[in-house]
């Protein structure tokens, strides 16, 4: 709005009200729920992927800063309804809690801090400053999730432009090799922190140069595909420059600098394109009482409706304390088992170490059975929670950064144990040089999820199992099992792994659940 639009004096009084009762609400929710609210300001601060989210609270307050003349208009009606939604995202955040999900504990406060301002000040007053508040979420260190995903879609966009361009590629998993040289995906290659960072800048700039809502939408878009398709170039650029160059140029710490320099001149040519369309700023209509100068009867029951969404919002506090877990980790007793017909080799120096951090038991130990060597990996959880828990990117057979091996493929697969079919993820490991090495070493992997006496494939329904388990007095006991072995012919290994399975997962099972009733 270009023109100064003046308030009523009457409302003055309401304002003060209301925004002194807001002002309780937000400080009870950042008070209640600090520790998820720490957790996010910590991932700030360590984490170049989300230090943008720092500066998403001060935008905030400058967009409804820069609404503050029409919201003045409006007088402020808390909206008792709303306390129902406040409840349910609080109960959400109780299940996210349980589970450790972050992700899931930081959405929910920063909603609630969102339905705060409806629920005191209004709907009417909220949807002036709908995008502000819908800002906010940005907040959430959000999308480590597509990391594998972006790493896997840059390597594929990579080796066939490199393959385009006639030169001989040859790829396993992330890694790849050309006649100059190997070369690998790694973290930084992925492009979600450039993604991140685009899309936020990219909605800010769509809501302020724009008026309509489908120019806002498909520059949104463009914030997400550009910055996607501008790595995989950067990607290809990056290994032609250093293929063309004898490997002289864009590698090392070159390798980053131009990478980020790419970056930053795309997105400068985004928004100077953008910024042709650009609109001007839409204008406001107000409702008809409001514009014939009417105003409406002060509201009452502000501050009553502060309180009591302050109660709702204590209880689930309340409930994560009495459903904390008081039972001694260290009374774990988990060992490795004897299984009829398989014998312990005589070597036990296990040739893969899945990192499972917050594994409060584990063990590793090889069987050899007819003439092929088997090894069972098992990680053992409980009183599972942020940082220790069954479903966590943290939790991964092969770290993106580990010299020994490279993961090459995965998928699911079905084993038959007691006549019932039973889902399990596979996985196909190489040795880390192997594209280079004349001899490679190759690793056949079954993984499996054990939560309330049952296995599945599925961590996150595992983890459902546990936090079920927990809330129903039972323990949140879980492990997953990781049975692998070495042959360069899947033909082989599968079989093999699949009979090993068959044989033994059940007495595995057995060992797990006397590990559980030993609490």
């Amino acid at each position: 709005m270009s023109a100064v639009l003046n308030a009523p004096a009457s409302v003055a009084m309401p304002w003060r009200r209301a925004l002194a009762a807001l002002g309780l609400l937000l400080a009870a929710i950042v008070l209640l729920y600090r520790d998820t609210f720490g957790a996010m300001v910590a991932i700030w601060l360590r984490s170049d992927t989300f230090a943008h989210a720092i500066m998403v609270a001060p935008i905030t307050l400058w967009l409804i800063w820069r609404r503050r003349s029409v919201l003045m208009l409006f007088t402020p009606r808390p909206q008792p309804w709303l306390l129902l939604p406040m409840a349910l995202v609080a109960a959400v955040w109780l299940l996210g809690d349980l589970a450790g999900v972050n992700a899931l504990t930081q959405f929910c406060v920063t909603a609630l801090l969102i339905l705060a301002v409806p629920a005191v000040l209004g709907v009417p007053v909220a949807r002036q400053i709908a995008f502000p508040l819908g800002f906010l979420l940005f907040m959430v260190p959000f999308g480590d999730f597509l990391l594998p995903l972006m790493m896997e879609a840059t390597a594929d966009f990579t080796v066939a432009a490199v393959a385009f361009s006639g030169v001989p590629v040859y790829r396993e998993g992330l890694q790849f090799v050309i006649p100059t040289g190997a070369w690998s995906v790694v973290e930084a290659c992925s492009g979600v922190r450039y993604l991140i960072a685009s899309f936020m800048v990219g909605t800010l700039f769509a809501y302020l140069n724009y008026s309509t809502l489908q120019r806002r939408l498909l520059f949104c878009l463009a914030a997400i595909l550009v910055p996607v398709l501008a790595n995989w170039l950067r990607a290809y650029m990056i290994v032609m420059l250093g293929h063309l160059s004898g490997n002289t140029i864009a590698v090392g710490v070159d390798h980053l600098i131009y990478g980020w320099v790419f970056f930053g001149v795309i997105i400068l040519l985004m928004f100077v394109v953008g910024s042709r369309w650009s609109e001007p700023e839409a204008v406001v209509t107000l409702p008809a009482q409001i514009r014939n100068g009417q105003t409406e009867p002060v509201a009452t029951g502000t501050w009553a409706l502060a309180l009591v969404a302050v109660a709702f919002l204590a209880l689930p506090q309340a409930a994560a304390w009495q459903l904390s877990d008081s039972t001694d980790v260290r009374r774990v007793m988990l060992a490795p088992p004897d299984l009829p017909g398989a014998a312990a080799a005589d070597s036990q120096t296990p040739m893969l170490s899945p990192a499972f951090p917050g594994a409060v038991a584990a063990f590793s130990r090889s069987y050899v059975q007819g003439d092929a060597t088997v090894t069972v990996h098992v990680a053992y959880f409980r009183r599972q929670g942020y940082g220790a828990k069954l479903a966590s990117s943290q939790n991964t057979l092969v770290r993106l950064d580990d010299e020994r091996w490279n993961q090459a493929s995965a998928s699911n697969a079905m084993v038959v144990v007691a006549d019932k079919a039973v889902p399990m993820r596979a996985r196909e490991i190489f040795s880390a040089h192997s594209l280079t090495a004349a001899v490679r070493k190759r690793l056949d992997v079954r993984q499996v999820y054990w939560a309330g006496g049952r296995f599945t494939g599925n961590a996150q329904w595992a983890s459902a199992l546990a936090i079920y388990g927990r809330v129903t007095g039972q323990g949140d006991d879980a492990a997953v099992i990781t049975i692998y072995t070495e042959g360069e012919d899947a033909s082989v290994t599968a079989p093999r792994l699949n009979a090993f399975i068959s044989a033994h997962l059940q007495r595995l099972g057995s060992v797990l659940d006397a590990a559980r009733n030993a609490r």
